[in-house]
């Protein structure tokens, strides 16, 4: 078995086909902050970085102008963001225009919590509490 030492996930990418659309919905409906917006040297794609401010975090990276004809899911299926209280952003939600993928909260049997929602482009966000 290989062990990798100083290793860590830097960041997720999901294809976006509205940046604008996009970033608005990641910073004002699931709290994100914008950490840098820029051009690709090729020209035609969009970047953008997303997190919650820490400095080691793993940034959410939005793609704008690579692949518009994805299937909804990509590659990626979900990412998850934790949170200090399911229910709380469960309700918070629900009074927003949120689409959500389940109905209900899920409790696994060792007790971590969740429930996922959709994005602009129908990518899925997984809230997650252990």
């Amino acid at each position: 078995m290989v062990v990798l030492t100083n290793k860590r996930i830097d960041h997720v990418g999901i294809m976006v086909k509205d940046m604008e659309a996009s970033i608005r919905f990641y910073t004002e409906v699931m709290g994100f902050e914008l950490k840098g917006r820029l051009p690709h040297t090729n020209g035609v794609i969009e970047l953008a970085f997303l997190g919650f401010g820490q400095s080691d975090e793993t940034d959410l990276e939005l793609i704008q102008g690579y692949n518009d004809g994805l299937p909804i899911e990509g590659k990626v299926h979900h990412f998850a963001v934790t949170v200090d209280d399911i229910e709380t952003e469960f309700k918070r939600l629900k009074q927003l225009e949120v689409r959500f993928v389940d109905e209900d909260i899920t409790t696994l049997p060792n007790g971590y919590r969740y429930f996922f929602v959709s994005g602009p482009d129908g990518e899925r966000i997984e809230l997650f509490q252990r």
